[in-house]
């Protein structure tokens, strides 16, 4: 088994709207309410010194939501990185935003362009924010990419390999996941980074999001701890 804390930890946050409809509240402040619990992951992940932290926000197939609550989740994502930005920021926290952007509007583009490039240097956590997110077109983003430098000649072909591929993904600088944990009591990937948890250890919690607690956090990484990762050796080998 692995003592050690994961160095990346993604999470798929679900719940929020099952979450609020239990809570007599609307979609909205459920989401609301998840955005709380996210400052609170977030200041764990520095406490337990996490390298990276990827947190799915918004995928693609969300654009399929009613206007309404899409332009309510527009609005909370702009004015939450404005808010917690200088926080983040002082702490030493890196954001980066992956996914396919063409859907937001150009002053959300110009705050993502923002925070990305004004905490590029910073190194105490990785904090990688998956927007308009589809791991089936990353995977189609990589695969164009990867073509046309075969045909401009500036690829060969056979030196096409696992690194090779996972360089013209969405992030090439972005580690991949030890542990990868889903809230809302749903036991599916939902097309999240399916290139990059190929060896991901998986916890999923029965809680909604908005209910998930630092100790839920916790004991998703004790478990990990539990784990013997072989990656397809057997444990004589690992020990």
């Amino acid at each position: 088994m692995t003592k050690k804390n994961p160095k990346h930890i993604a999470i798929i946050m679900d719940g929020n709207g099952r979450w609020a409809k239990n809570n007599n509240k609307t979609r909205l402040e459920g989401h609301n309410t998840g955005v709380k619990v996210v400052k609170k992951i977030i200041q764990k992940s520095l406490d337990l010194k996490i390298n990276s932290l990827t947190l799915y926000t918004f995928s693609k197939d969300n654009w399929n939501r009613p206007r309404k609550e899409i332009d309510g989740l527009m609005k909370l994502f702009s004015k939450t990185i404005k808010k917690e930005f200088n926080n983040l920021n002082e702490n030493g926290i890196r954001i980066s935003f992956v996914g396919d952007f063409s859907g937001f509007s150009r002053t959300m583009l110009d705050l993502i362009s923002y925070a990305s490039s004004k905490t590029s240097g910073n190194t105490s956590l990785k904090l990688n924010i998956a927007l308009g997110y589809s791991s089936r077109e990353e995977i189609i983003y990589a695969t164009k990419n990867i073509a046309n430098k075969v045909v401009n000649k500036q690829l060969d072909i056979n030196d096409i390999d696992n690194e090779i591929f996972s360089q013209n993904l969405y992030d090439s600088n972005s580690s991949n996941p030890d542990l990868l944990i889903r809230t809302g009591g749903e036991s599916r990937i939902s097309d999240f980074m399916l290139w990059q948890i190929a060896y991901s250890e998986i916890f999923f919690s029965k809680k909604y999001w908005p209910d998930f607690t630092e100790d839920d956090f916790l004991a998703a990484i004790d478990d990990y701890k539990t784990r013997e990762r072989r990656y397809g050796k057997i444990s004589e080998q690992i020990k």
